[in-house]
């Protein structure tokens, strides 16, 4: 229960009223009897009602009226005692809440005529605030009156009471506006508030509104009215009111009750309707109002500004913008242009100060200036309002600079020249300082071209406290202090900045936030790329792209303007505090700006810190052309022209520094003052803080900082570190004791700012690393051509950056030691002084640092690490030779154990040392090798012994003694070590090593300890080798070489033999090196520096067979080249010194015992038999021409014998199917392998030896026949390989070979092989057909013997060119071999081969195969075709030598022609195939060759008569068939036209009749049988029944085969029959 409805108040308030009631009846009692009696009824009613009512309060509310009566009638005497207890008495119910709505009506009336008779003055303002505050019972006009009722005391002469009034009216307005608050808190949640209607222009229609509501409605719109001086409608009764207290009363309503205006149509419509074209209205002689323009010219005088209603009129406009600027959007853009003009420098001082303040305002409101942005500038067709805010505090600040304050008496007009010397006389001048010269202090000011202006202390960070806006009390415009305008206007720049920084990081870091949550974005608007995609992530939401918006206009709308500013201020200031707020300000802008990605401002805001650390002027090409771009655009500010101020040079600041410039010609020296060192400061926080979004201006940061360093005298030391140092030359720098004690502050920071490189992102790293990379190249510029000290600081930095990133150092290692690269060869000792220093230490930190995976097992890192070590040994100054081998020898030192795949580099490099590189080099890399032959020949990988070999003996060509020793131990130290090798191989262990434990990942080729040790044991056979071969001329005098030779095969031959392909294979490489010995130099020709062994780094990754195959045959010349070389005119040239035929015939040696192994057929054949490689098959049979070129004058046929079992066996190993598919090529192509090549290379060169050679070297030709005759039966029968069963390439299973099932294997295509062996046999036997051995050992015979395979088997051969090319060799070697032939047929050494002759014709020319099905019918024309050439070479080549030629061989072809002229009737084709596939041009062919050899006229024997007789009985048969078929087909076939085919047949059947009658008639006519003319007379009714046919061609052919038969017709004898004649 409340204080004052408890029982006990209850009964308190009763016994007062009562007592009060006594107090009226006894005072009245004399005077005013009807009070006393009003009174004493009263004290009955009071009494009745406690006792009658249980809820004593209401029933005296409800009888209020009675219950206040005696009080009212009291008040009515006048009389100040009785009215004093009576409005004490009334007070009393008032604030027990016991009157009603009438009873408080009749007391406002009481109250008002209280008022018109001026009494209790104070009590009444006193009753109404009790009346009004402690219930809500009064409205409408009982409202209005006790509002008026409170005005009207405000306006009464004495001073009290009008204090009390205007607090009390205050309050009464307040009590008003919070009933409404309360009202709509009230029914808030019941009934919805009722829309009223939009643009509702009758002002008295408020009938929408709620009771309270409409009371504050009815209130604030008098104020409105009050203040344009118009009548009140519902405050009746005002007599007066001034125009301040109205402004006042409406901004406190605004002020402190601005949701009423929100929430409330009927208030909002107010606001725009009434009080903004009020306040517009106001204005008016404030805007047109000109400060000095003379009034007489102009017609009507303009009204002078006000100061108390203006800034009255400020304060509402701050809170109209700050409360209602989103009702009011057009409105605000005119008040802010106002506010805007109320600056301009020809307004009053105080206009200006209090304008200023009501902008400092609205800086501090940053989401407020983002509503402006939003509304105006974003806007298309609106004013830009608040870039129009930045620009006119900028140019409001330059004013003040420029234009002296009128009006303030302390600001004295420059002095010309008075302050330009900028020495101590400006002590008297200048009012900022105080006292005389000895102990001056300096006030903080800003200083700019002789204006001087104070700062004051106006304001607290971030706050906007006014002062002359608060001035309410004043009437005359105050005198404002010099630099208060000043002041604020520096600290609304200030806030401005603060605010709009901190209010987009947050939200910049809030989205990102969200991005990060939402999803793995791809890239944060944080990373700063140059051109940054802003879009930067597709599910970005709209909501973010327009905060983007929003933001980037917010920076693009101020920063010229700002940056205006703050650059004049940085270069006025002379206070510390200042300056640093400044560049507060520019440092935070900036980093904005690179968040946003703003390139142009963030680069403006960067070139101003930077030109403020340098001295005025100083001539630094990166600023002054960024500079250049900004000051080009001038920035129009209210349509002035602000240019870029550049710094003054009179500044009044301590000098700190005095040093020289970074600069190409020497200059004199330049002064740092203390200002510089604090931007220079600033600049490294910049880098520091922000390096992330600094981008492309790096390049700017770094330059200003290299040449500040430079003038500072900074130079580095270790680990790239800048120390303080002495200058080297011209006046040395010199530095106060102050910067003394700053420089190692400097110079830590510097180390931190690139320590903090790595925290940077990938993209802004690179920036740095390029940044100082072309900084780096531009004290390269200027270090050339002379031995100036040159800027290292670039370089100290690259190394400084690359030290710290070493976790990430792959992604900038490239670039980084790419321009240090650059930097060692530059002709200034002392830069590449340090660059090598820098390198050298990067890889050696590179190498130490525990990087993730470690080296071991990132063998790519490391070898990218000691890269740059090896490309140091292409620059040929000895101090980088020098630096590189100290580095090497430190490596050893530290990382000896764990260089692995690194090896190969680090030897590369002791091996690049020359002769020419001077003693102490070639010592220090001598000493490092014998580091490594010490220390870690054990733990090297085996691939590394080649290269050490290599190296040292790359040692020895730099003093001959030295070198033979170092030889001569290489060699004994190499077969021990080969030993060694060879015995673990063999011996190593087949089980496969798991990757167990750690994360090395083993290659499948080096998952055993066998395999492992294989590749040791290819290497170090390689490295002697190579040994052998370099420097064989060395080792050829020590005794014991042949005997070291012989050891050296005994290796090749035993790791040749190895079941291990790899390391086969790897033999035969040294094999074919130790036999490519070119004659050596002689020591006087020899060139004074041999050039360094060009180490090359085997690929570790992969497997080693990929390379050793691809270099097997890498060689300085192919051996076709050398095959060339041999066959010249001229035999090589080969050296006595080299020559040693007991070498090389121990090479034949064990190339054959390696051959005859190698290709001999396993016994048994199971899974695991070995087979060698066709790569190692090939490499054996390579080796042949260059071995073969040593030996041949003592190679003899026993010799060829054996070199022709290798051939043949290496030919015949089959490959295993996994491999066929890249080493065979399809089954369509006719291409060789590299073996088939290789073996017919043998060949070759042997047959050309042979063909120069000596007598008894040319019987070797039939062996070679032989050989490669051998090779052309492969074509029809594929050679076997012992037991070993091997499928036709044709069906091996190409694509689907099993994992683990037992390799197949496959038999190569030899088609091709034997195909290009045929060519080679003819061409061989065109060469010497007529050579004695030849002939003797019966090769023709031979060749006719071998072709005969695949002629016999035609269209059965496995290819089908294979028969066509041996028809077409025998034809060339019969018509080489046939006149041979013939010229020795009486020794009889031919007899042999015409049987074989003829069987090969007769096999070839009636083939037992039948044609593919297939087979077209071009095809088998061309065929045909072929059988004819063969009948044709018969009849010219041996028909007309019958005499030189067997009898039986002559029949036998006899023979064969008839049953080639008869064979075409073949019954076993389809009728419409007949025409066509009887080989009719064949048949035809043989036909003529028989008339031509049947009817020469020079027969000579009975044999040959019957061979003719024959013939010719078979030809009539024939003729006589063809012709009756074609009158039986002509008959059939109608008027359809008969086949060609058919048609030319008769036509050549009639021709060949008429040609045999001719020739039968020319013949002797004993010769000529009865039977065959009987034959021939036989034709003639056939031929007749022909005339009929339609075709007249034939007809004419006809006519031509009747004429001879006219001969034959004789009368006939006569004979009488039955007596008749």
């Amino acid at each position: 229960m409340s204080g004052t409805s408890s029982p006990g108040a209850v009964k308190k308030l009763l016994e007062n009223m009562q007592g009060d009631l006594r107090g009226l009846s006894l005072e009245c009692r004399k005077k005013f009897p009807p009070v006393k009696e009003a009174a004493e009824s009263g004290i009955i009613k009071v009494k009745t009602i406690a006792a009658r009512n249980s809820d004593i309060l209401a029933a005296l509310k409800e009888n209020s009226s009675e219950v206040v009566q005696p009080f009212l009638m009291g008040c009515g005497t006048k009389e100040p005692k009785i009215t004093q207890l009576c409005l004490a008495a009334i007070q009393r119910l008032m604030s027990h809440e016991v009157v009603s709505e009438a009873a408080a009506g009749n007391i406002i009336n009481m109250l008002w005529q209280l008022m018109e008779n001026s009494l209790e003055e104070l009590k009444l303002l006193q009753t109404v605030l009790v009346l009004l505050t402690t219930n809500t019972v009064v409205h409408d006009e009982a409202l209005s009156k006790a509002i008026v009722l409170c005005f009207r005391l405000h306006f009464t002469k004495d001073n009290i009471t009008n204090n009390t009034a205007a607090a009390t009216v205050r309050q009464v307005v307040t009590v008003v506006f919070e009933r409404v608050v309360a009202e709509d808190e009230r029914y808030k949640d019941t009934i919805d508030q009722p829309v009223a209607v939009q643009g509702n222009s009758n002002r008295r229609s408020v009938s929408t509104l709620k009771p309270c509501a409409k009371d504050a409605y009815m209130l604030f719109q008098d104020l409105c009215q009050l203040v344009n001086a118009d009548a009140p409608y519902w405050l009746v009764g005002m007599t007066e009111m001034t125009r301040t207290f109205g402004l006042e009363l409406l901004e406190s309503v605004l002020n402190d009750f601005p949701q009423v205006f929100l929430q409330h149509q009927e208030f909002s419509f107010l606001l725009k309707e009434r009080v903004c074209p009020l306040v517009i209205k106001l204005f008016s002689p404030n805007i047109k109002f000109r400060q000095g323009s003379s009034t007489s010219s102009s017609p009507a005088p303009v009204e002078k500004p006000y100061f108390p209603i203006c800034m009255r009129l400020l304060r509402v406009v701050s809170v109209l913008i700050k409360q209602f600027y989103s009702l009011l959007v057009t409105e605000c853009e005119i008040f802010l242009s106002l506010l805007v003009k109320f600056l301009d420098a020809d307004k009053p001082q105080w206009l200006r100060a209090v304008a200023v303040e009501s902008i400092h305002r609205l800086c501090v409101q940053p989401q407020l200036l983002r509503s402006f942005c939003q509304s105006y500038d974003m806007k298309q067709h609106s004013t830009k309002v608040f870039r129009d805010i930045v620009n006119a505090l900028g140019s409001f600040i330059q004013s003040l600079f420029l234009v002296p304050s009128t009006g303030n008496t302390s600001a004295t007009p420059n002095q010309t020249g008075s302050n330009a010397s900028g020495n101590t006389s400006s002590a008297q001048t200048s009012p900022g300082v105080v006292g005389m010269r000895g102990g001056a202090t300096v006030l903080p000011a800003f200083e700019y071209r002789g204006t001087w202006i104070p700062i004051l202390n106006v304001t607290v960070q971030g706050s906007a406290k006014a002062t002359y806006l608060e001035m309410l009390d004043k009437v005359e415009p105050p005198t404002i202090p010099e630099g208060y305008a000043m002041s604020v206007a520096f600290h609304c720049l200030l806030d401005l900045v603060r605010g709009i920084t901190t209010m987009i990081e947050g939200e910049l870091g809030e989205a990102e936030t969200v991005n990060e949550t939402t999803a793995e974005t791809t890239s944060l608007p944080t990373q700063s790329s140059e051109q940054q995609d802003l879009q930067s992530v597709s599910n970005q939401s709209e909501k973010d792209l327009v905060s983007r918006a929003v933001w980037e206009e917010m920076v693009n709308a101020c920063w010229c303007g700002l940056l205006a500013a703050l650059s004049l201020l940085l270069d006025a200031s002379t206070d510390e505090a200042a300056t640093e707020s400044i560049l507060k300000a520019e440092l935070t802008m900036a980093a904005l700006c690179g968040r946003l990605g703003l390139v142009t401002s963030r680069d403006a805001f960067i070139t101003a810190i930077c030109k403020g650390s340098l001295p005025p002027h100083y001539a630094l090409t990166v600023l002054n052309s960024t500079t250049a771009a900004l000051s080009s655009k001038s920035y129009s500010i209210q349509g002035q022209n602000v240019q870029m101020i550049s710094p003054s040079s009179e500044s009044h600041q301590q000098v700190v520094a005095v040093g020289q410039p970074l600069a190409l010609q020497p200059q004199g020296t330049v002064m740092l003052t203390s200002k510089n060192i604090q931007c220079m400061r600033t600049l490294l926080n910049l880098a520091h803080c922000h390096g992330a979004v600094l981008g492309t201006s790096w390049q700017l940061v770094l330059a200003t900082l290299q040449h500040l360093v430079w003038i500072l005298g900074l130079k580095p030391g270790v680990g790239g570190a800048l120390k303080p140092g002495r200058a080297v030359e011209g006046p040395s720098t010199v530095l106060t004791t102050a910067v003394m004690t700053d420089l190692p502050v400097i110079s830590n920071i510097l180390s931190r700012l690139f320590e903090s490189s790595q925290y940077l992102d990938d993209v802004s790293l690179h920036h740095l690393i390029n940044a100082l990379c072309s900084l780096s190249l531009e004290a390269m510029d200027m270090a050339y051509g002379n031995n100036k000290e040159p800027s290292l600081f670039a370089v100290a930095k690259l190394l400084e950056t690359g030290l710290v990133n070493m976790h990430r150092i792959e992604i900038l290692w490239r670039p980084l030691t790419g321009h240090l690269m650059e930097v060692c060869q530059h002709p200034n000792s002392r830069m590449r002084e340090w660059g090598a220093e820098a390198l050298t230490s990067l890889i050696k930190a590179g190498l130490t640092f525990s990087h993730d995976p470690p080296l071991s097992q990132n063998q790519r890192l490391q070898l990218l690490l000691l890269n740059p070590l090896k490309e140091l040994s292409n620059i040929s100054h000895p101090d980088i030779g020098i630096k590189q081998l100290e580095c090497v020898l430190q490596i050893l030192q530290s990382q000896g154990d764990s260089l692995g795949p690194g090896w190969p580099l680090v030897l590369g490099v002791m091996g690049a040392i020359r002769s020419d590189q001077g003693e102490s080099l070639i010592r220090t890399a001598f000493q490092c090798l014998q580091l490594v032959v010490t220390d870690f020949l054990p733990t090297m990988p085996c691939t590394c012994l080649q290269i050490v070999v290599e190296v040292a003996g790359n040692f020895g060509l730099h003093n001959q003694e030295l070198n033979i020793s170092l030889t001569s131990i290489g060699l004994l130290v190499l077969f021990h070590l080969l030993d060694r090798v060879r015995e673990s191989s063999t011996t190593a262990d087949k089980e496969k090593i798991e990757s167990g434990g750690g994360n090395i990942l083993i290659h499948h080729s080096r998952d055993t300890a066998e395999k492992q040790w294989a590749e040791t044991w290819v290497l170090t056979l390689a490295g002697v080798a190579r040994i052998f071969n370099t420097r064989r001329y060395l080792l050829q005098p020590l005794g014991d070489f042949s005997q070291a030779w012989d050891v050296l095969l005994d290796h090749i031959q035993s790791a040749a033999l190895s079941k291990n392909n790899e390391v086969s294979l790897a033999a035969l490489k040294s094999f074919q090196e130790i036999l490519q010995i070119v004659s050596p130099v002689r020591d006087s020709e020899k060139p004074d520096t041999p050039p360094a062994i060009n180490v090359s780094v085997p690929v570790v990754v992969g497997t080693t067979t990929a390379t050793s195959l691809g270099r097997s045959f890498m060689r300085t010349d192919s051996i076709g080249e050398r095959i060339g070389r041999y066959s010249g005119s001229e035999p090589p040239v080969i050296t006595d010194e080299i020559e040693d035929l007991n070498l090389w015939w121990a090479a034949w040696n064990s190339w054959y015992r390696i051959g005859s192994e190698s290709t001999r057929p396993p016994i048994t054949c199971d899974k695991l038999t070995f087979i060698p490689s066709q790569p190692f098959l090939t490499a054996l049979i390579q080796i042949f021409p260059a071995l073969y070129q040593h030996i041949k004058t003592g190679f003899s046929m026993d010799d060829l014998q054996k070199l022709g079992v290798i051939l043949h066996g290496a030919v015949s190993v089959p490959i295993s199917s996994d491999a066929s598919p890249f080493i065979l090529p399809s089954y369509t192509e006719a291409v060789l392998t590299s073996l088939q090549e290789a073996v017919l290379t043998a060949l070759d060169v042997l047959q050309k030896a042979i063909c120069v050679g000596s007598e008894s070297m040319q019987i070797m030709y039939p062996a070679i026949f032989d050989q490669l005759l051998a090779f052309v039966e492969f074509s029809c029968k594929p050679p076997q390989y012992g037991q070993l069963e091997t499928k036709h390439i044709a069906n091996a299973k190409y694509n689907q070979i099993q994992l683990f099932a037992p390799a197949e294997w496959v038999a190569l295509n030899y088609v091709p092989f034997a195909e290009r062996s045929v060519e080679v046999v003819v061409d061989l036997y065109q060469k010497t057909a007529c050579h004695k051995a030849v002939v003797t050992e019966k090769v023709l015979q031979n060749i006719i013997k071998t072709l005969r395979i695949p002629l016999s088997l035609k269209y059965s051969c496995p290819s089908e060119s294979t028969w066509k090319l041996a028809v077409s060799s025998l034809l060339k070697v019969l018509s080489i071999g046939l006149p041979v032939a013939r010229q020795h047929a009486s020794s009889g050494k031919f007899d042999s081969m015409w049987p074989e002759l003829a069987n090969t014709f007769e096999d070839f020319l009636f083939t037992k195969s039948t044609p593919p099905y297939n087979l077209s019918v071009q095809e088998f024309q061309k065929n045909e075709s072929i059988d004819v050439e063969v009948v044709q070479l018969i009849s010219t080549e041996i028909l007309p030598y019958a005499n030189f030629i067997p009898k039986e061989f002559v029949g036998q072809i006899m023979t064969m022609l008839n049953k080639g002229s008869i064979h075409s009737q073949s019954s076993s084709f389809t009728e419409a195939e007949i025409d066509i596939r009887m080989r009719e041009e064949f048949s035809k062919v043989c036909f003529e060759t028989l008339l031509q050899f049947s009817f020469s006229n020079k027969v000579t024997t009975p044999q040959e008569g019957y061979i003719s007789r024959m013939a010719l009985s078979v030809l009539l048969k024939r003729s006589q068939d063809v012709l009756h078929r074609y009158i039986e087909d002509e008959r059939l076939s109608g008027k359809c036209p008969l086949p060609r085919q058919q048609v030319t047949e008769i036509i050549f059947v009639l021709k060949a009749v008429s040609t045999l009658i001719d020739s039968l008639k020319k013949t002797q006519p004993e010769n000529v049988d009865a039977n065959t003319w009987a034959q021939v007379i036989a034709l003639y009714p056939t031929l007749v029944e022909c005339i009929t046919c339609s075709s007249s061609e034939v007809r004419s052919a006809l006519k031509e085969a009747l004429v001879p038969f006219k001969d034959f017709m004789h009368p006939p004898a006569s004979k009488v029959q039955n007596g008749a004649s």
